[in-house]
């Protein structure tokens, strides 16, 4: 274990520049949370009647914006009596301290909520420094534990007491609140185990007291035991803050954390201060974690909508307060909305590109996930989230959101389907994330040219460049099969986040990345982009990961799917020297089943048949698929964290002396018979020759040019 231990600090130290080794080398000397200075000092409250003023100033929402309240609670309450009833039923059971994470099933902690008890993995957590306790070798799931402290059921409860005035509400929210300031002293514990718990849970603690500031079970000094645990973690948030290369996510939610205390209790002494630094950071990092092409930078599309919502939580306070939010911020979240809704269209599913852990900036709604429609719903109840509205849908988030809004409307354009149709049939290429979607009719298929991930250890980020997914009529047909797991089944992640798992090419059994641990990459594979053809649907690409291996290998992949044509056509280049194994991978969605025909698989749902997936390679191809493999975790689709249900990956495998082809033909089944796919490769010309029904298809490929030409029967027969 401690060989493992040093061996990781090794992997890790590589990833870091001088300046940081030396920053975090200095941290090792500065006081801990545990020894941060007493709140009282930093509200300048010395008297029982200066707690008073402050709590009245606090009710009467003095010189502060606020997202909760009674004016917004009517509002909602007016838009959707089914909203209200699904978030009255999750405070409910939040009031019986029932409790459902992730994958795993619902909880009940009977009696007095002990907040460091896992009953799912029966673990308690050591009430010890926070910093002495190593989450990563722990028993248990920490991302529970750290889910449970998050506190973000307290805001369900405060939205009960404001639709319902039930005082068990608020009592409730208040009772659980005083028992975890009790059991959690600044700096002990695992829910103090970084500044990223510190901040998200501050939100939800915020945006909670807001909402209940006219209880009655609101006293004095509750409130006074708040607002000094608000100060600590104002204090924990900037001087813990993520840096260099853990400046990801992180970095965002520790600042929005920090921005919320300082906007929402600006009695505190430094709130002034706080405020201009981490409204400036967030604006450094929106610039840095949405791309120019609105793209998320960790190459993860759960923590693109996560990071979005905590500026834009950020960002709609301050218009609340100041009729105006930093532009840098509105411009991200601009560019990240019409991205996001271009991914989406009218009708398809989700990308699952990276990393998902269902993290929530606050949780207004009892949704268990976050899709990307809920998430421009929100962003479109203010100015920056127009250019992705077309594709947005309704939530009791986005009612709240508006709510506060300058217009309180709701955008045309989420009841209008003209708009989101005419939007949907547009092709895309996000050129700095490096995501190409092409679009026919009701198919999308889209292929990652981009990055790993984001800095040097691209924590979210999967192996899977030049993958390719599918989708049809708004199901998805080939995809990514998801996160898997972060700590509760460490098995699975090694596998979820690795090549194999992905729609792409795997040599002798290795991953594109190297990793370096289930949250670091210590080598990434860089993506070159030969030539990408939205009008043609092409797309040329290759990546340098195999180049580490014996004879300099490297895979290129070209995509050829025009919009005007049924089927697409995937070619893979395998070049090097050597022998070696190649193994193709195409996973599909767990409602499909297959059927094996000649030089394929017929793929079908319900007992329908959809598609048709058929291969030929320049040498002979071992059919290799996988469904529920148990010993190995292959054959798995995860819809969420830390669950998973078998699902097809249709494999195949060789062992073969470089250079290899490998030709992967996509056909809807349309009532046209296709079949006979045969590949040939001479020179700089590969050739790709099928049958639908007795007619010949064929394309050339010209690899110096990178170009293409499709033949009809005519020429072929000439």
């Amino acid at each position: 274990m401690v060989n493992s231990k040093l061996a990781w600090y090794g992997r890790r130290l590589r990833t870091m520049q001088t300046r940081e080794i030396l920053w975090r080398a200095g941290r090792t000397f500065l006081p801990t949370s545990a020894t941060a200075v007493d709140g009282d000092l930093l509200t300048g409250c010395d008297s029982s009647q200066d707690w008073e003023h402050a709590l009245e100033r606090f009710r009467l929402g003095v010189d502060r914006p606020s997202l909760l309240d009674q004016v917004g609670a009517q509002l909602v309450a007016g838009q959707s009596t089914e909203h209200v009833s699904n978030v009255v039923k999750a405070a409910q059971a939040a009031s019986e301290q029932t409790f459902q994470f992730f994958g795993y099933p619902p909880t009940t902690i009977s009696g007095t909520l002990n907040w460091n008890w896992d009953p799912i993995a029966g673990v308690q957590w050591p009430s010890l420094p926070s910093e002495r306790i190593n989450h990563r070798i722990a028993a248990g799931d920490v991302k529970w534990i750290w889910e449970l402290n998050r506190l973000q059921h307290l805001p369900w409860l405060a939205q009960a007491w404001l639709f319902t005035g039930n005082e068990r509400y608020s009592n409730s929210a208040f009772e659980q609140l005083d028992s975890w300031i009790i059991q959690n002293p600044p700096g002990q514990g695992i829910a103090w185990r970084g500044a990223f718990e510190a901040g998200i849970r501050a939100i939800s603690v915020a945006v909670a007291l807001q909402g209940l500031r006219d209880s009655p079970h609101l006293t004095v000094e509750r409130y006074r035991e708040i607002v000094n645990l608000m100060a600590h973690t104002a204090q924990k948030c900037w001087r813990e803050r993520s840096r260099f290369s853990s400046a990801n996510n992180h970095l965002v939610g520790e600042m929005a954390g920090l921005a919320v205390i300082a906007i929402m209790m600006p009695e505190l002494k430094g709130s002034a201060d706080w405020e201009q630094l981490a409204v400036e950071a967030l604006c450094c990092e929106a610039s840095k974690q949405i791309l120019p092409d609105g793209s998320g930078a960790e190459q993860a599309i759960g923590y693109q909508m996560f990071t979005g919502e905590l500026l834009h939580l950020v960002a709609a306070l301050l218009v609340v307060r100041d009729d105006r939010a930093p532009q840098r911020i509105v411009n991200a979240l601009s560019r990240s909305s019409a991205f996001l809704a271009a991914a989406v269209g009218f009708d398809d599913p989700d990308p699952r590109y990276g990393d998902d852990d269902e993290g929530f900036a606050v949780r207004l709604g009892p949704a268990v996930a976050r899709t990307i429609r809920h998430h421009l719903g929100i962003l479109a109840a203010f100015e920056w989230g127009a250019a992705g509205a077309y594709a947005a849908t309704n939530s009791v988030d986005a009612e709240w959101f508006r709510a506060i809004s300058p217009s309180h409307s709701v955008p045309s354009s989420l009841e209008d389907s003209t708009t989101r149709a005419t939007s949907s049939t547009a092709q895309h290429f996000a050129k700095d994330g490096g995501l190409v979607i092409l679009r026919s009719e009701k198919r999308r298929i889209t292929m990652d040219v981009g990055p790993l991930g984001y800095l040097s250890i691209a924590a979210h980020g999967h192996a899977d460049a030049l993958s390719i997914t599918l989708s049809d009529a708004g199901h998805d047909i080939i995809g990514d099969p998801g996160t898997g797991s972060y700590y509760g089944h460490p098995t699975w992640r090694e596998v979820m986040r690795g090549t194999r798992a992905h729609s792409t090419v795997t040599v002798d059994d290795s991953d594109q990345s190297t990793s370096g641990g289930p949250f670091l990459w210590s080598r990434h594979a860089k993506t070159s982009i030969r030539r990408v053809d939205l009008s043609e649907g092409f797309v040329d690409a290759e990546h340098d990961g195999y180049r580490r291996l014996h004879g300099d290998v490297v895979h290129r992949r070209w995509l050829i799917a025009p919009p005007n044509e049924r089927a697409s056509l995937v070619i893979d280049q395998l070049t090097g020297r050597g022998a070696h194994q190649i193994r193709t991978t195409w996973p599909l969605h767990p409602s499909l089943d297959i059927t094996y025909v000649e030089g394929g698989h017929l793929l079908h749902r319900s007992g329908s048949p959809i598609f048709l997936l058929l291969q030929s390679a320049t040498t002979t191809l071992i059919c290799d698929d996988v469904r529920g493999d148990e010993s190995r975790n292959l054959g798995w689709w995860s819809e969420r964290l830390e669950t998973r249900v078998p699902s097809w990956w249709l494999c195949t495998n060789s062992k073969v002396e470089l250079p290899l082809a490998v030709a992967t033909l996509i056909s809807p089944t349309d009532g046209i018979h296709t079949s006979r796919l045969r590949l040939n490769w001479q020179g700089q010309e590969i050739r790709a020759n099928w049958l639908e029904d007795e007619r010949e298809r064929a394309i050339t490929l010209f690899l110096d040019s990178s170009t293409v030409v499709f033949h009809d029967s005519d020429e072929l027969r000439r």
